[in-house]
């Protein structure tokens, strides 16, 4: 544990910021998983699913916490999967 206050906050935050990129990463799988298993099952609300999961690639791109070319690849792999 750091002594220097600036550095001890600096821990706190980045402990905070580290919980929210991970939930954040979380919530962008659970809703290409959701998307994955609907396609499989054939179920009704496949579009709705594919939206959310694009948004959350999306958000996750936005804040940085996938690469660009990630994001790209796995909205590419969504669509194809949606006009199967």
């Amino acid at each position: 544990m750091p002594n220097i206050e600036s550095a001890i906050k600096r821990v706190k935050t980045s402990e905070v910021a580290t919980a929210k990129n991970a939930s954040q990463v979380s919530a962008m799988r659970t809703a290409i998983k959701k998307f994955e298993q609907a396609v499989e099952a054939g179920a009704d609300n496949v579009d709705a699913l594919y939206k959310d999961a694009i948004k959350a690639i999306d958000m996750a791109e936005t804040k940085g916490l996938i690469h660009k070319n990630k994001a790209n690849r796995d909205k590419s792999r969504l669509t194809s999967k949606l006009a199967k």
